[in-house]
């Protein structure tokens, strides 16, 4: 019986891993990974056998419980089994339910953290989350629910409010927010493929965030609200970051 590490591999490019989750994936025998894990991982374990059970939304992709069952499985065969999840695994990577099916099993595991989507966004923009004076509490929460739909937005219950899968969702959220007492003109930044070379960022405004729909469309987005949306401002009044913002990658690239 083998046991299973959970590994972030950060939101986008392969160098935003840590090191500890470089070192336990290199020793692995078996890779079980997401969509969005960066391939150029695959460089840091080329004896492993890698098991694609990405989910990307609204497209088919394996259930739940056929990953938990491939996960037992997996452990039963090998001593050193990888589930590399995108982001950190404990920010909406349903990391529990498959620590509770290798539970079932007496299965051991470890967790590694990794930088998740929301931190890597507020990195690429220059926006803090927290600001002193200003924002001083963060909310992460999910635009979707399990069953696909949008969930219900909520009064703000924090100084920033930081929404993932919401790219198709955009003026629906828009809407949303409106209804459940967010000012019109809150600020709100979107920030799609956050951490890879093909990063884009935009602002915006809770009226007017459909707006940031077709810049954005068939992207994984992270949508930010509130403080943490606001752009740091220079000493003459102006922002760095207040357009649509290259990853550091890609310098030289015009913004649009």
């Amino acid at each position: 019986m083998g046991s299973v590490v959970f590994i972030g591999a950060g939101p986008g490019a392969a160098d935003l891993i840590t090191v500890r989750g470089a070192r336990r994936l290199a020793e692995a025998e078996v890779v079980l990974f997401d969509a969005l894990t960066d391939p150029a991982l695959r460089e840091l374990a080329p004896q492993a056998r890698w098991i694609d059970v990405g989910k990307r939304g609204f497209c088919h992709a394996p259930k739940q419980t056929e990953i938990n069952a491939m996960l037992v499985r997996c452990a039963q065969q090998y001593q050193r089994v990888v589930r590399l999840k995108g982001g950190d695994p404990s920010v909406f990577g349903r990391l529990e339910e498959e620590l509770l099916a290798l539970a079932a099993a007496g299965i051991g595991c470890e967790v590694v953290p990794g930088v998740t989507a929301a931190i890597a966004a507020a990195a690429a923009t220059q926006r803090p989350l927290t600001r002193r004076g200003l924002g001083r509490s963060v909310s992460l929460s999910t635009a979707m629910t399990k069953e696909g739909s949008l969930a219900e937005a909520t009064p703000p219950s924090a100084d920033t409010e930081v929404f993932y899968m919401a790219g198709r969702q955009l003026g629906a959220l828009s809407r949303r927010l409106l209804d459940a007492g967010w000012p019109g003109d809150t600020p709100v930044l979107v920030v799609s493929q956050a951490g890879t070379p093909d990063q884009r960022a935009s602002d915006h405004e809770v009226a007017t965030l459909a707006a940031a729909s077709m810049l954005h469309a068939g992207r994984p987005a992270i949508v930010t609200v509130g403080a943490g949306a606001r752009p740091v401002l220079a000493a003459d009044g102006r922002s760095p970051h207040a357009a649509t913002v290259p990853h550091p990658a890609a310098a030289g690239t015009p913004a649009a």
